[in-house]
């Protein structure tokens, strides 16, 4: 089978992309920095490489000899990036800067793959139709209010630059699933019998599994399909839905609902990011996450995704948490 590349394999997602490379039968490098966690990469059929990102000239040299001894690579999945840093910089460095390096470097190595799987983001549209609830389409102009969106569209503009590099970018909504940190601390709030929640206006939310977005990534890969697509379970959900279903999985009795105006939210942010400045470390608060958490419509038209890749989404949010939840009891996390 051919070689494939996944960036980002020690991560949340990264990690499940290279078990169903495995389960499919590719020849499997996943990419990692030196002292990255290897929990959950312990197949022994996964050959591991560390990027030279920071050393172009050494990326380029390192993909040559890559190639003379394995072959050429397939199929590169690069889910390799920041969600958060106390480095305000940081996120157009990972995100958009190093992802330019590594396509440059798969050019300069005669390395092109046949196909550039590349793992955006629903934050590169920003607060779209805040007033009706629209669902977001590839026809809306991008807005993103985020460095996190501004540094994943900016790699977005460049790739789709790039006419010898055949490449799929996908644009999935918050996902969730078993080793997922940030949604588990809702659920760890909640074993602790309080919900906390923000802001008094209507929010429409979305979600997907991460099973379901490793699903989208390899119907391209079989496809070999080339475009932008926008990845849900297909539903649409309330603000405290997510919730709703943690305090039901996890049997918690007794859960105190707080709910706090945004501007509460925006003190709290500025503060523990601040904080994080000063301490050279990120915080899962701060201003990015500030306005994910103020957006309140973020519904988006999958019709091109479904008819496009033949995605199928096979969780729904009910049946997502179910199994995250007793994945989270199996691993004593809660």
């Amino acid at each position: 089978m051919d070689n494939i590349l996944v960036t980002g394999a020690s991560g949340f997602i990264g990690s499940f992309v290279v078990e169903e490379a495995l389960r499919r039968g590719f020849d499997t490098w996943a990419g990692i920095r030196a002292g990255s966690s290897k929990a959950y990469l312990q197949d022994a059929r996964i050959h591991f490489i560390d990027l030279s990102y920071a050393r172009p000239d050494e990326l380029v040299q390192q993909l040559r000899d890559f190639k003379a001894q394995h072959g050429a690579l397939g199929y590169v999945v690069h889910c390799a990036g920041v969600t958060k840093s106390a480095d305000p910089e940081a996120f157009d460095r990972v995100n958009h800067l190093q992802t330019r390096t590594l396509v440059e470097a798969l050019r300069q190595a005669d390395m092109v793959p046949q196909l550039f799987v590349f793992l955006s983001s629903l934050s590169v549209c920003g607060p779209l139709h805040e007033d009706d609830y629209a669902p977001i389409t590839l026809h809306d102009e991008p807005r993103p209010n985020t460095a996190y969106g501004r540094s994943k569209l900016a790699a977005e503009n460049y790739l789709r630059q790039q006419a010898d590099v055949p490449t799929l970018i996908l644009r999935p909504t918050g996902v969730y699933g078993p080793r997922e940190r940030d949604y588990f601390l809702m659920a760890k709030s909640i074993s602790r019998h309080v919900d906390f929640s923000v802001g008094y206006k209507r929010q429409d939310i979305t979600f997907v599994y991460v099973r379901d977005v490793v699903q989208a990534i390899f119907n391209g890969i079989e496809l070999k399909r080339q475009g932008t697509y926008f990845l849900t379970d297909g539903q649409v959900y309330q603000s405290r839905t997510f919730s709703d279903l943690l305090i039901r999985e996890m049997g918690t009795r007794h859960v105190c609902r707080i709910k706090s105006p945004l501007w509460v939210l925006r003190g709290v942010s500025y503060v523990a990011e601040q904080w994080g400045r000063a301490t050279h470390s990120a915080t899962t608060l701060n201003t990015d996450k500030y306005h994910i958490m103020k957006q309140r419509n973020w519904r988006c038209d999958i019709a091109d995704t479904v008819n496009d890749l033949n995605y199928k989404p096979a969780y729904d949010l009910a049946r997502g948490v179910q199994e995250t939840v007793a994945w989270y009891k199996q691993e004593k996390w809660i």
